[in-house]
């Protein structure tokens, strides 16, 4: 969230997120740029769904890939990657030419001249959208007073994200459409806690309750409230500065705790590299074996989210209680243990005597009294030697001057002079490659977080979407001779990966899309960070993982294969990704080279040498399938093709552990059998057959049908949108078209 953090601080003079999700309910045009919803947010998108059923909310989509969220919208705007900022702008000129500007309170605002000259200077042909959608736009937003914008990392991973954040809080403060019922700039966060790792200073330019590093009232008072012998007085490295610190041996030693940053850094080779070549390494993991793990001197074992005991606190600023369920099993202890043992180690065993977590937020909310009485918005010392056990969700602020609610409808920011700031904004020329024509976007899909080294677990998650793939336009795997299910290579001059072509309209013509979540445990040549470039927004620091530019072409895969075993396994390939299953795991393979014996390379493969073997090898088909089977149970299946492999993949992950069942090698189903296939709803283990099944024999043609008679879609929601996209499969055109 660094590039929101700083368009904050440049508009508002502190990082403060001005209004609640209460505002969403009350909102009219409900604005989401750079944000699935869907799929990233979904109690929230659930929420915003009710509100439109309740009060007919409007919803604008703005985003290049037509995503899950999309299936909501009253508008998409497909506008060109990167070019957010020449929207804003387009809004910001047409709200003065519409005489929309509020006099009123643009007198507690400086900048709006320099802002609108840079507006007027900026070109809307940038977001290459068409008039019609463009006014269209303009008309909704200007002409709707209680609007709500919605932004997430499709604006804060940019090297322009700083900017593109200003652009919008320019057009919500020159129309007063601040701190009010349904209205204002709403930043949601990109993971769990991250505006509570904001709170406790958890970035390089910041100190604990949203106080300054660069302040030196602010530093004084912490170190003086710390008892402390020296404080920094200068902002430390950010991300991939550090990570450049400690290739060139500026940094030492590490300390890593609860990321994978040799997966998830940009140019995630050269950083893992740089991890593997410090002298000391500690990381502090609920995991034992990731791809930064595995580089360690030191391995912590580390409690995990569901055996803390602590406070998390969301985009709207609500802190709530988090108490474990769990026990934390083996040696793993709470991260406030593990670094205050190694405080007391280091000689400061009085400043790190705590005892309980309860102890730390007490502190914690005395010095947040302090950060209050330096006009800090983040006061919430009423809660100091309160009832930490059982402390309900509360709205920070909550000290003696202010409690919860929105900020800055008053007018009153924290400048010195009191007033908030609108930028000039000058949107990035988009630059050409030759050499890597594309531009690559990254992010998420539904159901795994991050590199999966918890989601990853779960048989049910990996069932959605089992292996990394690449989205990319018809017209450009025409050109590049891509066929559906095939393999690409793409490249960057940071690195390369090989993905699975899925050929979509989603995205635009040289703009595909692939997702971040696996790693060297999962996928190794689907490291998507590994071709990231490390270009950097240079007011945030945070990285651009939007628009890398990339060359693709066809993986020249000798051969295709399916593999399911009863234990973990990795294979010796150009190319595999794997996922667990509810009976081991399973494997997506291609080659280069086709080995001389298949049975050998099976045994060999899932560890089982002794192991009997069923086969079967059609030479002109260029096929062979086998099961290796031992005492009497089927402990791996090999499925090998010249193309990419047809079976049911689970239905074959179900042989496994069982008898040999006739037509085990055939890879479908026999008579009586089924097959729900890809899992559609995670919540109630739904899969696509099933659905698909419901639909046209049923005619379940709404979504409330198919929650009623399978559950799917009738949880947090994220499957609604596959849902209604296979619905309209079967919906009778010709029917609707009389109609």
């Amino acid at each position: 969230m660094a590039s929101t953090v700083a368009g904050q601080r440049r508009a508002f003079g502190t990082d403060t997120v001005p209004g609640t999700y209460d505002d969403i309910d009350a909102a009219d045009l409900v604005v989401l740029v750079g944000s699935n919803l869907a799929w990233c947010h979904p109690v929230l998108y659930q929420r915003l769904l009710a509100a439109r059923a309740k009060r007919g909310t409007r919803i604008v989509v703005i985003d290049p890939r037509r995503t899950a969220t999309c299936d909501l919208a009253d508008l998409h705007l497909a506008l060109a990657s990167g070019s957010d900022a020449a929207l804003f702008n387009a809004l910001l000129v047409e709200i003065a030419v519409r005489g929309a500007l509020n006099a009123e309170f643009l007198t507690h605002v400086e900048g709006l001249g320099p802002a609108l000259a840079a507006a007027r200077a900026s070109d809307p042909a940038l977001t290459g959208l068409s008039q019609t959608d463009l006014m269209a736009f303009l008309d909704l937003w200007i002409g709707t007073q209680k609007v709500v914008t919605v932004y997430s990392q499709g604006i804060n991973q940019s090297a322009t994200g700083t900017d593109k954040v200003n652009a919008i809080l320019n057009c919500h403060l020159a129309t007063g459409r601040i701190g009010r019922p349904g209205m204002g700039p709403f930043s949601v966060t990109g993971q769990p806690n991250a505006m509570g790792g904001r709170e406790v200073g958890g970035m390089a330019n910041m100190l604990a309750c949203h106080l300054e590093i660069e302040n030196p009232a602010h530093r004084a008072a912490v170190q003086g409230f710390w008892n402390a012998p020296t404080i920094a007085t200068k902002p430390g490295l950010k991300a991939v500065d550090m990570f450049r610190a400690v290739e060139e041996g500026r940094i030492r030693a590490l300390w890593i705790i609860h990321t994978n940053p040799a997966v998830t850094m940009p140019d995630a080779d050269r950083v893992a590299g740089a991890i593997k070549g410090c002298e000391f390494v500690v990381v502090s993991d609920m995991m034992a074996d990731t791809d930064t793990t595995r580089l360690a001197d030191v391995l912590l074992p580390a409690a995990g989210w569901a055996e803390k005991d602590g406070t998390v606190t969301n985009s709207e600023r609500r802190i709530s209680r988090q108490r474990p369920f769990r026990t934390a099993p083996g040696q793993a202890r709470a991260d406030w243990q593990i670094l205050a043992d190694v405080a007391k180690r280091m000689g400061f065993a009085k400043a790190f005597s705590w005892t309980s977590a309860a102890e730390i937020f007490d502190e914690y909310a005395r010095l947040s009294g302090i950060a209050g009485s330096l006009g800090s918005d983040f006061d919430i010392s009423n809660r100091a030697g309160g009832d930490y056990a059982g402390m309900q969700p509360f709205l920070w602020p909550d000290g003696p001057a202010k409690q919860g609610g929105r900020f800055f409808g008053d007018g009153r920011f924290h400048h010195a002079d009191g007033r908030a700031r609108m930028l000039p904004v000058v949107p990035a020329a988009r630059q050409s490659n030759s050499d890597h024509p594309f531009r690559l976007n990254t992010g998420r899909v539904r159901d795994q977080w991050h590199t999966m080294t918890r989601t990853g677990l779960s048989p049910r998650l990996g069932n959605h979407i089992g292996e990394p793939f690449l989205e990319i336009h018809p017209a450009d795997a025409a050109d590049l001779r891509l066929a559906p299910a095939t393999l690409a290579a793409v490249s960057s001059p940071q690195g390369q990966a090989i993905l699975r072509v899925l050929i979509t309209d989603r995205v635009a013509q040289g703009e595909p899309f692939a997702p971040m979540h696996w790693t060297g445990e999962t996928a190794p040549t689907g490291r998507i960070d590994a071709l990231v470039a490390p270009v950097v927004d240079p007011i945030s620091g945070q990285p651009d993982s939007k628009a890398t530019p990339v060359a693709i072409r066809p993986f020249e895969a000798h051969w295709y294969g399916f593999a399911v075993a009863s234990a973990a396994f990795r294979p010796d390939c150009a190319y595999w990704a794997r996922s667990v299953t509810e009976t081991g795991m399973r494997a997506e393979l291609a080659g280069t080279d086709a080995p001389a014996d298949w049975q050998a390379t099976a045994r060999r493969w899932f560890a089982a040498p002794d192991a009997d073997v069923m086969q079967s090898v059609d030479f002109r088909r260029g096929t062979t399938r086998l099961a290796l089977v031992q005492n009497g149970k089927v402990v791996a299946a090999l499925f090998i093709a010249r193309d990419p492999v047809a079976v049911s993949r689970g239905h074959l992950a179900a042989q496994i552990g069982t008898a040999p069942a006739p037509g085990l090698l055939a890879g479908i189903p026999g008579l009586g059998m089924s097959d729900a296939g890809a899992i559609i709803c995670a919540c109630f283990n739904v899969g696509i057959t099933t659905i698909s099944r419901a639909i046209a024999e049923q005619g379940l043609m709404t979504v409330e049908a198919l929650g009623a008679a399978l559950k799917a879609g009738s949880n947090c929601g994220s499957c609604r949108p596959e849902l209604k996209t296979l619905i309209a499969r079967y919906s009778p055109p010709l029917l609707e078209a009389a109609e």
